[in-house]
């Protein structure tokens, strides 16, 4: 449990750190405000034609009494516009970091080097790096949409619907969240998308700890694009962390993913 505390403290120094830096905070912003207002147009949009999609995917409840029809799409028009939330949240990032390749790169090298040691590069060129980032990102997405439409369905069971899927979700978005941060560091470090989901389920309650705040977060409007700097700052530290080699006082194995991998 002590790592769940930890990973918040990732999540937090990453926005004192983007504090601090100024001009590396404003210069991580302009990813996120493209693609915020990409998203928000999509999300009014789905907004109004839920209700619509529902009656369109329903019409065998047409001759249905009151209230049961109106509790019926009432009911399915929340989940479809829930599902929309939740996917956005989930791909928000994926988008984000995908549109601010150069300038995400940028910062977590900046991040790397402020903090001493070595500072991991890809050697890539910067349309192979984009290619890498869209493929995983694709992955992770196809990944999620089947925990979202398990969670969907789940969401219909009395009382657990209710309760336990709701959390359920807010963890798989945290998870998510993480990789597709940690990722922007990690890349540099030469670990592969396979790799890194080992990693962060090794340190699964790391991982949730700096993640599950963050998706919180994001829930709310415009917070998101404001975090973002501070939580790529924040998921670089996690990365040193995670790619340590053990200490001379530790008895374990040297980890396969420390920084000699990159």
């Amino acid at each position: 449990m002590r790592d769940l505390g930890v990973g918040f403290g990732y999540l937090i120094k990453g926005q004192r750190w983007v504090g601090r830096h100024g001009r590396w905070f404003g210069f991580g912003l302009i990813p996120g405000l493209i693609t915020l207002v990409v998203y928000a147009a999509a999300l009014v949009g789905l907004g109004y034609g839920a209700d619509d999609f529902v009656s369109w995917a329903t019409p065998f409840a047409d001759d249905w009494s009151s209230p049961w029809l109106g509790l019926l799409r009432v009911t399915l028009t929340v989940l479809v516009f829930g599902l929309g939330l939740f996917l956005a949240v989930i791909t928000f990032t994926a988008v984000t970091l995908l549109v601010g390749q150069p300038f995400y790169e940028s910062l977590s090298e900046q991040v790397d080097r402020s903090e001493g040691g070595d500072v991991p590069e890809s050697g890539l060129p910067l349309w192979r790096e984009l290619w890498i980032s869209a493929r995983d990102s694709l992955r992770i997405l196809v990944r999620v949409s089947l925990y979202a439409v398990l969670l969907f369905a789940l969401g219909f069971v009395p009382v657990v619907g209710q309760t336990v899927v709701p959390a359920i979700g807010f963890c798989v978005t945290g998870y998510f969240l993480a990789e597709e941060l940690t990722a922007v560091a990690l890349q540099r470090r030469g670990l592969v998308l396979a790799d890194r989901l080992a990693l962060l389920r090794g340190r699964r309650m790391l991982t949730l700890g700096f993640g599950v705040p963050l998706g919180l977060a994001f829930l709310v409007p415009f917070v998101a694009v404001f975090l973002m700097p501070g939580a790529v700052a924040g998921a670089t530290l996690l990365a040193r962390d995670l790619t340590a080699p053990p200490t001379d006082d530790e008895d374990a194995a040297p980890s396969p993913y420390s920084l000699d991998k990159g």
